[in-house]
């Protein structure tokens, strides 16, 4: 698959602080990539990076297949953590102005604005000032004013803060449609559950130096646990778990249907499913089996706290 941007081994030093340590991603076109990492991990280094708003101390970044210049700024769109609108300007002027540095023509940026005014049923904030606006409403202006322009990739850094579980749904259902329409996205947040439902590879950032990358469902196979949560029907519960606690590392588990024994069971030592669904239909009818799979939250926490 082609890439849309590749970082190679791009270092950042602050002084004494080094913010990135020989870093290397691949973003896939026309997929999400989530760039993941605690406070002061070194992601906003490397979006700012990307976007030449700072250059690297070495390393190299490939738009597609061309070293990154100053002009690919007109391809890439990046909604930063810290919004930048200008608070005493009118909406309309402030984003015809930002669309036209980004190389529209005013009447192409006002037909496109139009239109995404629309579409957020915002079109009657044309003429108030961004301080007028709650920062929901100012999100939205800055979230249209990143996509204007049709750039090839997209950066969204915390697009969801400050918006209500409606209007973030809205963002979240806008960038899938800018994905299934052709553009790449760099997704970078601290809301797991957002990167369990929009991306398909990740990069984890600690440190400074990157820990972790690919695909995610690939990563979420690396660190399977081997544990599967099963249901049983029986009279005698205490007894069942007593008896299947002498072969399996088991604990109850808080969830419970129809007052079955919900239990969860670590398999060690080379033993399979095959060997643990063999043993439980000998003890009691099975009710439920699933493996537990680590989620994005999971992951992130375990691949931090292995890394010290």
């Amino acid at each position: 698959m082609k890439n849309i941007l590749t970082v190679e081994n791009v270092c950042k030093n602050y002084g004494n602080f080094t913010a990135l340590n020989n870093v290397s991603i691949a973003v896939p076109e026309g997929s999400i990539f989530g760039l993941l990492g605690p406070n002061g991990a070194g992601k906003t280094s490397l979006i700012r990076i990307i976007n030449q708003i700072t250059l690297p101390d070495s390393g190299t970044i490939y738009l597609g297949d061309e070293k990154l210049q100053p002009h690919h700024i007109q391809s890439i769109g990046y909604l930063p953590e810290e919004r930048g609108l200008y608070k005493s300007m009118k909406v309309g002027e402030q984003v015809l102005y930002l669309a036209q540095l980004k190389g529209m023509s005013k009447t192409e940026a006002k037909k496109k604005l139009l239109y995404w005014f629309e579409k957020f049923e915002i079109t009657d904030w044309w003429s108030k000032k961004i301080q007028e606006l709650s920062k929901g409403m100012a999100q939205k202006v800055q979230f249209i004013v990143t996509v204007l322009h049709s750039p090839k990739l997209l950066i969204f850094d915390e697009p969801f803060s400050g918006f209500d579980p409606i209007n973030a749904n809205l963002i979240k259902d806008e960038i899938l449609k800018l994905r299934d329409e052709g553009a790449s996205i760099i997704f970078s947040t601290h809301r797991m559950e957002s990167v369990e439902e929009l991306c398909e590879y990740i990069a984890l950032i600690d440190k400074s130096n990157k820990i972790l990358d690919g695909k995610l469902n690939d990563i979420k196979q690396q660190f399977r646990t081997n544990q599967f949560e099963v249901g049983l029907l029986s009279d005698n519960k205490e007894v069942l778990f007593s008896e299947i606690e002498t072969k399996f590392k088991v604990q109850k588990s808080k969830a419970s249907i129809n007052n079955d024994l919900r239990l969860l069971i670590d398999l060690k030592n080379g033993e399979t499913s095959t060997d643990l669904i063999n043993y439980l239909n000998n003890k009691s009818q099975i009710t439920h089996f699933t493996e537990i799979i680590p989620s994005a939250n999971d992951i992130f926490l375990k691949a931090v706290a292995n890394n010290g």
